[in-house]
């Protein structure tokens, strides 16, 4: 099907621009979201007679959302999830969840302004874009600890799985056996250049 774009649409085009998509994609979205126009002449002849009052609505909501978008970039949101020692989450944090926690925080976001590809399903700090306009775009964090505390730590940059625990463990051992490798070699050095003395020692007795 080919329509009108009626804004700036990632990927498709420009407003004002007639493109070609799914029919699919034109009738659950672009249409009833009023994206766009199907493209007949008539809406053709109407798109053009729209345009300047489209640019200029365009034009505010871009400097409304611009607005936003300073407050909100680098903003951090904390989602306390159950999760295994592992830092696998028992379930998920998804785009709905994101959007509520920001609409809390005092900023108006939809689910679908959201943009995460995947749910988060693991504990840490994940970096989430956020579109206000199709112009527009903010970056804020998504904290996902298993407590208040551990969201402290992780927003502090440590690790809190047990597998983190167990890598820091093994490097002090690491770490502790070359110390100990250390000390038996000059130990045994030490042994080696006595016994080497003593030798020395008796050959001159015997001369």
């Amino acid at each position: 099907m080919e329509v009108i774009l009626l804004e700036r649409i990632q990927k498709l085009g420009q407003m004002g621009d007639v493109v070609r998509v799914r029919d699919g994609f034109a009738r659950n979205f672009l249409l009833p979201q009023k994206k766009a126009l199907r493209a007949t002449e008539t809406n053709r002849q109407l798109f053009e007679a729209q345009r300047a009052q489209l640019e200029a609505r365009n034009l505010e909501q871009k400097t409304e959302a611009e607005a936003v978008a300073i407050k909100l970039d680098g903003q951090s949101v904390v989602l306390i999830r159950q999760a295994s020692d592992r830092g696998q989450l028992y379930g998920s944090v998804s785009s709905r969840d994101i959007a509520e926690a920001l609409t809390e925080a005092g900023f108006t976001v939809t689910r679908t302004q959201v943009i995460l590809n995947a749910p988060i399903k693991t504990l840490g700090l994940t970096e989430v874009p956020v579109r206000l306009h199709p112009e527009v775009e903010s970056t804020v964090t998504v904290n996902a600890p298993r407590s208040e505390e551990e969201a402290e730590r992780q927003a502090r940059g440590e690790e809190v799985t047990i597998e983190a625990e167990e890598e820091e463990e093994a490097e002090a051992e690491l770490e502790e056996g070359a110390e100990v490798d250390s000390e038996e070699f000059f130990e045994e050095g030490a042994e080696v250049a006595a016994i080497a003395e003593e030798a020395a020692t008796d050959d001159e007795s015997k001369q």
